[in-house]
């Protein structure tokens, strides 16, 4: 074998030999690990091999690697038949080798074949110990494992237990959430049936509603027993039940206790359980009475499924106490309302005939909630020929306002007596509503009307202003400051206001139901009755000053709510009649 500091020449086995020996001492030398040694070695008698195999001539080059700032470097080993063109440093290599310490590839001094042949089984027995200590490490792992899975078959058991815990835990927690969403649920539905019920004081309404609420998803069907005020009661004023109903509707007026009839017991709170009734033999019926201050009735529900839910039942009670309870107040709302309403419309007067005025009055009660009694007009002759038109509004409503406004005017009929100023009326009653109810106000306006005299006087007290059509069909509304209201705790005297209004002239009075709207305010309102007034001509109002007042109001109550009480007072001077 010949060899030059940069490229051996292989030609033979024992050349390739020197050469693996020679490659052996530089990765000796390197200190490169054992196993990486054996591997690199085996790896270049394999290269060796396949080079003397296919014949010819080879030349090795080693060349060593290393970077500047690192101390380790890189064997790199080529091989090429001899002839060929030397390859680019930048050649892949045909093997490569990491040097921890880096040495330089030599064959000088090399020791003989055979020294180096002893020292290559060095190599396998520093890799049979590596191995031999692997196989320990192996068997102590293979214990360890052993110990691990045992430890993780128990885990896995402990595991599974817990699990099986925690699924049960997990599904009680779910029916305890289940049950929770379905009280919340059953909870939030009788909050707003209560409200829904509770919003209205007609009973129709209620049952319309209460069925709308509780069909289909809580009953099949639903009937409602009402007892009449009329109806014969017993020793205990309960009602005596009517044979068409069901038994159990029949019991639960005898008992006053919810009842449930089905074929088999309900076992529902509260409830008494029946046979299966005859009007409904396949479908469970549940009774209950509806209560207030006493017995009104019964509500009798077929369930919606094959029973009733315990839970439902308990809500459906107590759903049917609060209808007993609403129904009891529409009762007595309509009581209270009809009696406020009839004392009203008693106090209101019969309109007189005048030479030269022409009268039309309309009220229309409120039909929605209780403010009813305090809006009146009136219209009355003085001894001197003159009539005094009134129109006024007391705050508050009901009975009470309906006494005060009853008051009110026979006061001021009273004080007209003594004196014909509308202003000296106004502060007469307003120290005297004072003096008579001291948290009560109330707000009026008095125009007096002499025969033969264009000019009318008149005095307001915080009323919403008088509405004039002239003779040409022109419209203007009394603009003048008015007073305070009647009753504010502050002394006050109201002063007297004059207008023309020859032959031909309206002037409508009016309280504030009639132009007042919450969304638009009473100025808007106040403009739609001026416009309504101008769009009526002289003849109509002279012809029929009735169908003239109904003519005033259609415009103005189509988008009315109707919550409060409207009086119109109608004044149309028309020319005196000849001898």
């Amino acid at each position: 074998m010949t060899a030059t500091p940069d490229v051996w020449k292989i030609t033979s086995v024992a050349d390739a030999a020197e050469v693996r020996a020679a490659l052996d001492r530089v990765v000796t030398a390197a200190e490169v690990p054992p196993l990486e040694r054996a591997r690199f070695l085996t790896s270049l008698t394999a290269l060796l091999r396949r080079c003397l195999e296919r014949h010819g001539d080879w030349e090795l080059l080693p060349r060593v690697r290393q970077d500047a700032e690192e101390e380790a470097g890189r064997l790199d080993v080529t091989v090429r038949p001899v002839g060929s063109m030397a390859p680019h440093p930048a050649d892949e290599p045909a093997l490569s080798c990491a040097l921890p310490r880096p040495t330089e590839p030599t064959l000088d001094a090399g020791a003989p074949l055979t020294a180096a042949l002893l020292h290559a089984d060095e190599h396998t027995a520093a890799v049979l110990n590596l191995l031999d200590e692997q196989e320990r490490l192996l068997h102590l792992h293979r214990e360890e494992l052993h110990q691990t899975n045992q430890g993780v078959l128990a885990l896995h058991a402990d595991l599974e237990a817990a699990s099986r815990v925690q699924r049960e835990l997990l599904e009680a927690e779910r029916a305890a959430r289940a049950e929770a969403e379905r009280a919340r649920r059953l909870l939030t539905f009788l909050t707003d049936a209560s409200a829904a019920i509770s919003a209205s004081l007609n009973p129709a309404a209620i049952l319309r509603g209460l069925a709308d609420l509780l069909v289909p998803e809580y009953a099949r069907h639903l009937d409602v027993w009402l007892f009449d005020d009329e109806q014969e009661h017993t020793d205990d004023d309960r009602p005596l039940p009517v044979p068409h109903h069901a038994a159990a509707a029949v019991t639960a007026a005898r008992t006053g206790r919810p009842q449930h009839a089905a074929t088999h017991p309900g076992a529902l709170p509260g409830v008494d359980d029946l046979p299966p009734s005859a009007l409904s033999p396949d479908r469970p019926l549940l009774a209950i009475p509806l209560m207030s201050r006493r017995l009104l009735g019964v509500l009798t529900l077929t369930a919606p499924g094959p029973r009733f839910d315990p839970d439902t039942s308990v809500m459906l009670v107590e759903l049917a106490r609060r209808v007993g309870v609403a129904l009891d107040n529409a009762r007595r709302y309509e009581q209270y309302r009809d009696t406020a309403e009839a004392l009203q419309r008693a106090q209101l007067t019969q309109l007189p005939t005048v030479p030269g005025l022409l009268l039309a009055a309309r009220y229309l009660p409120a039909t929605r909630g209780l403010n009813i009694g305090g809006d009146w007009y009136d219209a009355f002759l003085q001894p001197d020929g003159s009539l005094l038109a009134v129109i006024g509004d007391v705050t508050g409503h009901g009975l009470h306002a309906a006494v005060v406004m009853g008051q009110l005017r026979t006061a001021l009929r009273a004080y007209a007596v003594e004196t014909d100023s509308p202003a000296e009326i106004l502060t007469r009653l307003h120290r005297m509503l004072g003096h008579l109810q001291p948290e009560l106000y109330a707000t009026a306006m008095i125009a007096r009307f002499r025969p033969g005299d264009p000019e009318v006087v008149w005095a307001s007290a915080g009323h919403p202003p008088a509405v004039v059509r002239g003779t040409d069909g022109s419209v203007r509304v009394l603009e003048a400051r008015p007073g305070v209201m009647l009753g504010i705790p502050m002394p006050f005297v109201y002063t007297d206001h004059r207008v023309d209004l020859p032959a031909g002239s309206s002037l409508v009075l009016y309280t504030d139901g009639l132009v007042e709207r919450r969304a638009l305010g009473i100025d808007a309102g106040i403009a739609r009755l001026g416009q309504a007034l101008g769009a009526l001509s002289g003849p109509e109002l002279q012809q029929d000053p009735q169908a003239a007042a109904d003519a005033l109001l259609k415009p103005l109550l189509h988008d009315s709510e109707r919550d409060d009480d409207i009086c119109l007072l109608l004044c149309h001077t028309v020319p005196p009649a000849g001898p």
